[in-house]
């Protein structure tokens, strides 16, 4: 059975997500972060915000992301102080975005659009870059880096919530098989689990043949 492990490179890549318990990304009519983001959570994210990450991201999370930031610069919107604050800080922090479909110049600060193979960029990056890198939103984005071995470390953050019926974007389907290597956890608030792992793609099950 062969493994893919990420490449060895300069720049570290690690897929970030958040996740329910039963593998959604987001759920409709819950608020952001389930509406379960508390004090430890928060200062956690602050802290992470200062480790010079690069984000990569897709058309698609570009556009609400950008736009989400616009409106709680703007002021008078539905967010709440930390969300806002977490959403108006994106914008000093650099962020590749790829896409077919935007037109360069980016609206959003900070941000460099490519048009090319998302996973050569990618590779071309970690191979000659110097800066941490790391996803943001992009389901698909994260699943083709993955499936290409370019990932080093596969970060989530578990929201103790079933989503079954209003659950959005399924986060792991489409996935290839994947053993992952437990580095780091730790629990925020009392509820939220946090879960990192070294990712290595493989064929099948171990020890045998496809099931």
């Amino acid at each position: 059975m062969g493994g893919t492990t990420a490449e060895t490179s300069s720049a570290e890549l690690m897929v970030d997500l958040i996740i329910s318990l039963d593998g959604y990304a987001s759920a409709e009519g819950w608020p952001g972060w389930w509406g379960l983001e508390g004090p430890e959570y928060l200062a956690w994210l602050g802290e992470e915000g200062k480790k010079n990450y690069t984000f990569l991201l897709g058309a698609n999370t570009y556009r609400v992301m950008s736009g989400m930031s616009g409106e709680a610069a703007a002021g008078g919107s539905e967010f709440s102080e930390d969300e806002g604050a977490a959403l108006t800080g994106l914008d000093a922090v650099p962020k590749v975005v790829f896409s077919s479909t935007l037109q360069a110049p980016l609206e959003w600060a900070n941000s460099e659009l490519v048009a090319g193979n998302a996973v050569e960029a990618v590779r071309e990056m970690k191979r000659t870059g110097t800066r941490p890198l790391s996803t943001l939103g992009s389901l698909s984005l994260c699943r083709s880096l993955l499936t290409a071995g370019l990932v080093d470390r596969f970060r989530l953050v578990v929201f103790p919530v079933i989503t079954g019926r209003t659950g959005r974007e399924r986060i792991y389907d489409g996935y290839p098989d994947v053993s992952l290597e437990m580095v780091d956890s730790r629990t925020f608030d009392g509820r939220l689990q946090l879960l990192e792992y070294v990712p290595t793609v493989i064929d099948g099950p171990p020890g045998g043949g496809p099931g």
